[in-house]
């Protein structure tokens, strides 16, 4: 099949380069729409029960608290004349404003909660009357722009939700060009190095381009149908360079080592894509395994992973297949133009090195696999400490504006109002019991105060000065607010969640429990109740495509072991660094529990990149091993002609991650650190290591499958050779 393919590339690859570059072009004006299409958020369960408080305050009082109006007196306090007539003439503007709703001063309501605990500062809050959350980020910025001021009395700031979003997504923005800004040119000169000349190294980069391009089309697409986040553009990025590394450096070499041999540029392309590209697809389909799990998982955020990324490897596999070598076959003799003076490049050869750490980690086991297996493990240690939470304006700089914000609700507000939980009832309630009902409330522990249309409740006490607001009364709902003392973040407030949830709700109605804890509480809860199904989906996938390339049962399972130990460890660091702060000096971020969705897509992530370099390695042993080499040569022959291309495809890709870093924003850099950490430690302590250990103490029984799995990978299995 592949051969027939090389073939019909070499008859026809001035076509299809013809057609490759109307379709890049085309793409190319499709794509660029993909950025305007796409939303930010997406965390949240659209199933679960916070979900639905917020759709029904929506629609029955408008949107909660998007944004926070901080005004801090320069002198005095909020309650002085000119900073309360300042307070009072923005509320009035607030109000005014189309693009607002429900919006509650301080100074028209006197509520505690609304002032800062030495009187500097108090708050006005409002919701975003847009529908949904594109409108409501393209309204932010106006919006930040237009009521942010510096007065002679006072200084307003702006935080909550739509502006935390809409600071994310502008330095995501920013951070995206920094990222390919440092990479693309790195990756460029190492690949020169790693080729010995310029054009092999563009070759590869084409690659790359025509699947970031083709993906934003895919995204922009699939934008226009359904909800897309914006944050998968970053995957889309770093993954489509990865990978162009990945399957150029494959092509390429395995084009030159044939053409090393004494083969006519024809030939070896024919050769390349019958050897390299098979492996380059089963490759492919292990990552696409591995990211398709995303998509049993009912938040957005995960899904649109599952989309850019399954798109840019599926593109990335067809270019390389495809479109690289028609490439090689038009430039032929060529495509070793531009030569770096002195370097050789990677041309297949056996690498000496490689071939001597297989040997000893053969000859030596115990010694080469015990202090690999002790460090991984050692790494793993600080993943049971891990702790959960949601993003928030802590993602950001302290030196941000909507973080400044955030900082001083939690120092000098207690959280505010901000910091509530949002109760909305299904029906209309009466007032004696409403009243009950936020009487009870307010008894729950750390529950501090509870505001509603039948009054103001502080430890199931009503407030002397708490009169009847009808900003929570609708004659077919009610809403209340439960503040807490409590960080949203921790696993207390989660509880506390319960508790409120578990408060019977007033007769002839039931009550939805929603807020920024009952979202994260919810999001944990629905990606627990998915994670077996995805892993078992991981776990079988990945188990039926190794089987198939290599007929043993027993390679997929030593590669499921492998990988699980590796990226423990990767995850074992990851909380080590952004949850217990060590480094944080040094990259910038606040210390915080981690994002489970970002922890569950890093490990998609790193899986699938782990079992594509189990294909580049597992493909070549198997190789000689069929081609009548002992056990022992095979690993080590093996080891040596992948050994250098492997690693040095870790090392640009883990830059093209690595990259991420530089971001200003905590959960990409988390992303960039993990995703380079682990490709990083999969090439070489794994491969590199654990791999012929592990080859050693099984033997032969490395290559075992039942009779009747035999026959059938006789007849249905594909491997390379």
């Amino acid at each position: 099949m592949f051969e027939r393919l090389g073939g019909f590339t070499v008859r026809h690859a001035r076509w299809i380069l013809v057609v490759g570059v109307f379709a890049l072009l085309a793409g190319g004006v499709v794509g660029a729409t993909a950025f305007s299409k796409m939303q930010p958020g997406g965390q949240e369960d659209p199933n679960a029960q916070s979900s639905a408080a917020t759709s029904r305050l929506a629609d029955k009082f408008g949107a909660d608290t998007d944004y926070v109006f901080l005004i801090g007196a320069k002198t005095g306090t909020v309650d002085d004349a000119g900073v309360a007539d300042l307070g009072r003439d923005l509320a009035r503007r607030l109000a005014a404003d189309d693009r607002l709703t429900n919006v509650v001063s301080y100074w028209d309501t006197g509520s505690p909660a609304m002032r800062a605990q030495d009187g500097t500062a108090a708050v006005v809050l409002a919701g975003s009357s847009a529908a949904d959350a594109a409108d409501k980020e393209k309204a932010a910025a106006s919006i930040v722009d237009e009521y942010r001021a510096d007065s002679p009395v006072a200084q307003i700031r702006i935080g909550g939700s739509s502006a935390i979003f809409h600071s994310i997504t502008e330095q995501i923005g920013k951070d995206l060009g920094l990222a390919e800004a440092v990479a693309v040119p790195l990756i460029l000169a190492l690949l020169v190095l790693a080729f010995g000349n310029v054009i092999a190294a563009l070759l590869t980069l084409v690659v790359g381009g025509i699947a970031i391009l083709g993906t934003f089309t895919e995204l922009a697409i699939l934008g226009s149908v359904t909800d897309v986040s914006i944050y998968a553009v970053n995957l889309t990025t770093g993954l489509g360079l990865g990978l162009a590394v990945d399957y150029g450096l494959l092509m390429v070499s395995r084009f030159r080592e044939r053409r090393a041999a004494g083969a006519q540029p024809s030939d070896a392309v024919v050769a390349a894509v019958s050897t390299a590209g098979r492996t380059i697809v089963f490759s492919a389909a292990t990552v696409v395994a591995a990211l398709s799990a995303l998509v049993i998982f009912p938040q957005y955020f995960l899904r649109s992973f599952a989309y850019g990324g399954i798109g840019v490897v599926g593109i990335s596999a067809v270019a390389a297949v495809v479109v690289l070598p028609a490439l090689l076959a038009v430039l032929g003799e060529r495509t070793d133009a531009w030569r770096v003076p002195g370097v050789r490049g990677i041309r297949g050869a056996a690498t000496p090195f490689w071939a001597g750490v297989a040997r000893f980690a053969m000859r030596r086991p115990a010694l080469a696999g015990v202090p690999v297996v002790a460090v991984l493990l050692l790494a793993a240690a600080p993943l049971l400490s891990v702790r959960f939470g949601a993003p928030d304006d802590r993602v950001l700089p302290a030196s941000t504006e909507v973080r400044q914000v955030g900082d001083a609700m939690r120092a000098d507000f207690g959280g505010g109002n901000a910091n509530a939980l949002s109760v909305v009832t299904t029906a209309g309630v009466a007032a004696d019991p409403l009243t009950d009902y936020a009487r009870n409330l307010s008894r729950v522990e750390h529950v501090t105060q509870v505001d509603s249309s039948a009054g103001t409740f502080v430890r199931g006490e009503q407030g002397a000065t708490s009169p009847a607001d009808a900003r929570f009364a609708r004659p077919d709902a009610q809403r209340l607010a439960v503040l807490t003392d409590l960080d949203l973040d921790s696993s207390a407030a989660r509880d506390l969640v319960d508790r409120v949830r578990a408060v019977p709700s007033p007769a002839g109605s039931s009550a939805l429990i929603g807020g920024q804890a009952a979202e994260l509480r919810d999001s944990l809860a629905s990606i627990g109740s998915k994670l077996p199904v995805a892993i078992g989906w991981i776990v079988l996938t990945t188990f039926v495509l190794l089987f198939l390339f290599t007929g043993s049962i027993v390679q997929p399972l030593r590669a499921l072991l492998s990988n699980v130990l590796s990226l423990a460890a990767t995850l074992g660091v990851m909380v080590f660094i952004f949850q217990e702060g060590h480094l944080s000096g040094l990259i910038g971020f606040t210390p915080a529990p981690l994002d489970v969705s970002m922890l569950l897509l890093l490990f998609c992530i790193t899986f699938g990149l782990s079992m594509d370099y189990e294909v580049f390695v597992i493909s070549r042993i198997k190789e000689m091993r069929d081609n009548g080499a002992s056990a022992a040569d095979s690993v080590v022959e093996g080891l040596a002609r992948t050994g250098r291309l492997v690693t040095t495809a870790a090392a640009l890709i883990s830059i093209s991650f690595l990259a991420f870093t530089t971001s200003d924003v905590r959960f990409i850099q988390f992303f960039g650190l993990g995703a380079g950490l682990a490709i990083l430690i999969d090439a070489t302590l794994v491969r590199g290591v654990l791999v012929p250990v592990a080859m050693r103490l099984l033997g032969r029984a490395a290559w075992y499958a039942p009779r009747p799995m035999r026959l059938m990978h006789a007849r249905v299995g594909l491997a390379e050779g």
